[in-house]
This record gives C-alpha cells, structure tokens and sequence, in this order.
C-alpha cells in the first residue's frame, strides 16, 4: 500500500458539488475544476438544450481534444529542438 497522502477537496463544477480525493494540492484541483465549469458553461450557453450529462462528455471531448492539440505540439517542438542540436 502506499505511503501517499491523499488530500480532499470539495468542488464545484456547474452547480454541483464534488469530492475530490487525489495527491493534488488543493489549489491545484481547484483550478482544474474552474476550467471545467468554464467550459461546460461555454458550451452550455451555446447549446441551452442540451442536459447535463451530454454538457459533460462534450467538454471531455474538447478537453481531450485541447490535451492532444498540445501534446502533439510539443512533440514537434521537442524534434525541432531535438534535430539543432544534432
């Protein structure tokens, strides 16, 4: 088992709340949340009919979409840097 100590914070995101319980600071998890509720209320304003639980998996899809965007952006840079130094 491990010697981790978990940290929990509460949240919330689009009018509910949330136990987070991870090895996150606090203020960390809280930023993630708010960006989260940002963007669910983003899209929710576009999008008014939609309920909650499609709101949620379209904001997974733009977050995950936004993490690949950047993920593969840094690839590139890392080659680039990668190919001046050789």
């Amino acid at each position: 088992m491990s010697n981790i100590e978990k940290t929990r914070t509460t949240v919330d995101i689009y009018g509910q709340q949330y136990i987070i319980l991870g090895t996150e600071a606090q203020n960390h998890v809280q930023h993630v949340a708010s960006l989260v509720d940002k963007k669910m209320r983003e899209i929710g304003s576009r999008n008014p009919l939609l309920d909650v639980n499609k709101l949620a998996v379209l904001t997974a899809v733009n977050a995950v979409n936004d993490y690949i965007k950047m993920k593969e952006q840094l690839e590139r840079m890392q080659a680039e840097l990668k190919k001046e130094k050789d």
